[in-house]
């Protein structure tokens, strides 16, 4: 893999060290940035860093582990109707990954007529691994990475067409299953299933220029994975992965490739830890249309140049500021605005 370096004089800044455990983020039409906070509340925060609104009106959030309230997106046609949209971690017998929308009150302080369009089943006692993020089509419906919740007796799941775990779903802003989507009318599958075979699909984004839809895979010791999503196609999780388990023993067989199963188009071992992802669309040339990753343990941000579907380069960025990085995006002035578990956020700018 070619090693790449920027040559483009930009600045990274520390804008605000005040976000409590940012998750998703989305650029609102005027520029501010939507950050949804995993504990259960969202803030509004202007291109300088301050916190200007904050809102409630959430369900309540299973907040423990890798569960709360995680990522956020806007409706394409939000300056009409101020609909929001998330997923979080739904408390009850056992948890699951919810999708819910609401309005955005005229004041921006709170969610009005929220309502859950979207339940993954089976639910499920544990806390790990919800995904979970959601991009919309040019249609207009959405597109949400389910996790497999990680443990051995449920992940198995992820190829069980029965199980909206492991999965990418495609909804309706109704939370309807989209009429063309693969497994409609087939017996004993659930028609909001797009596409199988995840772990937890902690990346989600459509390349500008292709409209493809692809994910970033978080995935066990060794196996952490770019995905080319295809309707239909089943990504092998858990039965075919590049990765071992956390123990050190193999993931079932152990086998890396599968008649009737998708290979990814880059995978890292060591791991990275991809938390999130996205195509940038800023003034930065040299960077346009490139895929961003943010990484958890890998403590950095990766940059990936990729020429007709495939990889062909990739820089490691901002690894100084030795932090988890959990979301990132594309802001209208052009710079790149990005999250950290430690509560930063960080632009970066051309200088």
């Amino acid at each position: 893999m070619g090693s790449l370096k920027t040559k483009t004089l930009y600045t990274v800044t520390l804008i605000s060290s005040e976000l409590k455990g940012p998750w998703g983020m989305h650029v609102l039409p005027d520029g501010r940035l939507l950050i949804s906070s995993k504990p259960g509340t969202m803030q509004i925060v202007n291109t300088s860093g301050k916190i200007v609104k904050n809102i409630t009106g959430f369900p309540e959030v299973q907040f423990q582990g890798q569960g709360g309230l995680l990522d956020i997106n806007i409706d394409p046609e939000f300056t009409k109707n101020r609909m929001v949209y998330w997923t979080y971690a739904q408390p009850g017998e056992g948890a699951a990954l919810a999708v819910a929308k609401g309005k955005l009150s005229a004041d921006e302080t709170k969610l009005e007529d929220v309502k859950v369009i979207f339940e993954a089943s089976p639910r499920y006692k544990g806390s790990g691994q919800f995904g979970s993020r959601i991009v919309f089509d040019k249609n207009g419906n959405l597109f949400v990475s389910s996790g497999d919740r990680n443990a051995k007796d449920i992940r198995v799941k992820a190829q069980d067409l029965s199980a909206t775990t492991g999965k990418i779903i495609h909804i309706t802003k109704e939370g309807k299953p989209v009429s063309d989507n693969p497994f409609v009318g087939k017996a004993d599958a659930k028609p909001e299933i797009y596409a199988l075979g995840f772990r937890n699909p902690d990346g989600l984004a459509i390349n500008p220029l292709t409209g493809d839809l692809w994910e970033s895979e978080f995935g066990p010791r060794g196996g952490d994975e770019i995905n080319l999503i295809k309707s239909g196609a089943n990504y092998g999780w858990p039965y075919v992965t590049y990765g071992i388990e956390y123990s050190g023993e193999k993931v079932y067989d152990g086998i890396q490739q599968k008649e009737g199963t998708v290979q990814p188009v880059y995978y890292w071992d060591p791991v990275i830890s991809p938390g999130c992802m996205m195509f940038y669309t800023g003034n930065i040339a040299e960077w346009k249309n490139n895929l961003f990753v943010g990484a958890l343990s890998g403590l950095h941000v990766i940059r990936l140049v990729i020429k007709d579907n495939k990889v062909v380069g990739e820089e490691r960025l901002l690894a100084d500021k030795n932090e988890r990085w959990r979301c990132i995006a594309t802001g209208k002035n052009g710079a790149i605005y990005a999250a950290t578990d430690n509560g930063n956020l960080y632009k970066i700018a051309k200088r």
